[in-house]
């Protein structure tokens, strides 16, 4: 049932999405790239989290291509607010900043930040966010990460049991992943779902709390279980109370591919997440918006889907000689 995500390409975001994103006039994203050039060399960071191990390589990715080009970089944790983050943005638009990120927010939530950087001509580029106006591009749904995630964790219980679901619904990754998980849950009838949502911050202490009242109504012997996260710290939290209430028999996954995750994998307590290369995003991120100041007026707005890589114990040795940058 596990299916190996494909690599997809950068390629120019369908008129229908951005519609759906709420942009007004397809390819728009020009008004924020028309002046040619930056006002300034500062990228203005705005992460939904710093602490959240991919959220950190998407920022050391754009910081490494920024200051490559002699950019600097200034970083901004809205610790899950979308009201910081609206100031950040405005902040940084009264910089004059060169260029400014969203991590993860959704655009629909940054309307007054993402409407003072339109206004100054600042180009935005989303981490999972989506597209609006004024934005040149966005890393995609973040959603295709659930899916092998999501096939391994059907597969593991035989399409047959019950799942402690671990959400967030402020972030725009969380919410389309989330979405997924609910489409192909739907077509293994004899699973049964119980979603919690956590916070940011305290997501593992919410993993952790939820697991252990979850666990209360499942006990061992009760049937196939497996706790589900829309990114795996959450999930790690459950683990923790799994650990102290010495269960072995519940599988657990995630989504990111944090060094503590692949970690939890190679020791087993973790039976599978998705590997995502945060820092090559981060990087492609800086490019495509340097790209779109050089363009002007003639940029089409961008979305870069990104590989994912479902690393478990078949495969761990493999992926760590592969990627030996995944535990640091």
């Amino acid at each position: 049932m596990r299916k190996k995500p494909a690599i997809m390409a950068l390629s120019i975001a369908a008129a229908a999405a951005l519609a759906l994103s709420g942009c007004s006039t397809p390819g728009d994203g020009t008004a924020a790239a028309a002046s040619g050039k930056p006002t300034s060399k500062l990228l203005g960071i705005v992460t939904i989290t710093a602490t959240d191990a991919n959220n950190a390589r998407v920022i050391a990715g754009a910081t490494a291509a920024a200051k490559a080009a002699g950019w600097t970089v200034d970083v901004v944790d809205a610790a899950g607010s979308a009201d910081t983050a609206n100031s950040a943005i405005t902040n940084f638009v009264s910089k004059g900043a060169g260029m400014i990120f969203d991590l993860v927010f959704p655009v629909t939530s940054l309307g007054t930040g993402l409407s003072n950087a339109r206004t100054a001509g600042i180009p935005v580029a989303s981490w999972g966010g989506g597209l609006t106006q004024g934005v040149v591009m966005t890393t995609g749904n973040g959603a295709p990460f659930a899916q092998p995630a999501t096939d391994a964790l059907l597969k593991t219980i035989n399409d047959n049991g019950s799942v402690l679901a671990l959400t967030y619904r402020t972030g725009q990754v969380c919410r389309d992943r989330e979405t997924l998980f609910d489409q192909i849950v739907a077509k293994a009838p004899n699973v049964k779902v119980q979603k919690e949502e956590v916070n940011i911050p305290g997501f593992l202490q919410d993993g952790s709390k939820y697991a252990t009242a979850w666990m209360g109504s499942h006990p061992a012997g009760s049937g196939n279980l497996a706790v589900w996260g829309c990114w795996e710290d959450p999930t790690l939290g459950a683990i923790s109370a799994i650990k102290q209430a010495g269960r072995t028999d519940i599988k657990t996954f995630g989504i990111n591919g944090s060094a503590t995750a692949i970690k939890a994998v190679q020791d087993g307590s973790l039976t599978a997440t998705v590997y995502e290369d945060g820092t090559a995003e981060g990087k492609t991120m800086f490019t495509t918006t340097l790209a779109a100041i050089k363009a002007g007026s003639s940029w089409k707005q961008k979305t870069v889907n990104v590989p994912g890589i479902l690393v478990d114990s078949s495969n761990i040795s493999q992926f760590v000689s592969d990627h030996p940058e995944a535990l640091k």
